[in-house]
């Protein structure tokens, strides 16, 4: 198996078990189905064991949901833009084996033996669960999972090489770099959107920056640069030239990178830069 895929799997499920408010979330909920027995819960067991039972379950249910999500989340990047809609298949996808789990639970508190027939019943019931856990997922998480996803800083590649010097000036000339981590404040090179934030790569690193990319372009002060597309922005000195591909132009950066250039801009960049 792909090394960084696990790598990236293992990083995004370590920010489900570090965050304080994910484990908030799922001792509320548990609660609630505790206190309120859904499903004659109430009626069949004592409040201990309705406390044990849905514990149980939506421990079960929620650790087969997070790692379907996790996993469509990192496969379905290139096919999918939307970090929800990819968590939303996974999630959707895991009430088939969560079905089978339920079976069990329920053998194992009420003595009922599982069958297929019923299990596959059991999946369809749990797919509006699947949606509420996606959902409350997203709702706490998406800004963690979103900085899990783009890895440590220090794996990114940097392009060029700034002095000290440099670097302290910076952050009054391109206002958004004071939004990043010190580490990453270099000289300004691209932003793109992704999801809800602004990527922001500079010749020390990159980072996810919650702000919209209208905002973010205002922040660039006296860095010369130019928007190519309504989801993106380079630095003149990062051009290396332009390409045409299938039609479409693509600005070819310094350090390899191909961005796209849609039609209302490409006049101003084949000038520019052509």
């Amino acid at each position: 198996m792909d090394h960084t895929f696990l790598q990236s799997t293992l990083r995004e499920l370590q920010v489900f078990q570090r965050s304080p408010r994910f484990w908030a979330t799922f001792v509320t909920v548990v609660l609630i189905f505790a206190l309120t027995g859904p499903y004659d819960t109430f009626a069949r067991l004592m409040p201990g064991a309705r406390l044990g039972y849905w514990l149980a379950l939506h421990a079960m249910a929620w650790s087969i949901a997070i790692v379907f999500s996790v996993v469509a989340e990192i496969l379905l990047r290139k096919r999918v833009a939307r970090m929800f809609a990819r968590m939303m298949t996974g999630s959707i996808i895991a009430a088939l084996p969560i079905g089978f789990g339920i079976g069990l639970i329920d053998l194992a508190f009420f003595g009922t033996v599982p069958t297929v027939a019923g299990s596959l019943r059991q999946s369809l019931t749990s797919i509006p669960l699947c949606l509420l856990f996606c959902f409350l997922s997203y709702l706490t998480m998406h800004r963690q999972i979103a900085v899990a996803a783009e890895g440590p800083s220090n794996n990114k590649p940097a392009t060029t090489s700034i002095k000290t010097s440099e670097i302290r000036d910076l952050p009054s000339q391109a206002p958004i770099l004071s939004r990043l981590k010190p580490e990453n404040r270099g000289a300004l090179i691209r932003l793109a959107v992704r999801d809800h934030y602004t990527e922001v790569v500079t010749s020390r690193g990159r980072e996810l920056v919650l702000l919209r990319f209208g905002d973010a372009l205002r922040e660039i002060g006296d860095t010369e640069g130019m928007r190519l597309h309504r989801s993106h922005w380079i630095a003149a000195d990062h051009v290396a030239g332009l390409k045409r591909d299938n039609g479409k132009l693509f600005i070819v950066t310094r350090d390899g990178m191909e961005m796209p250039v849609s039609r209302p801009y490409a006049d101003a960049v084949r000038h520019r830069f052509g």
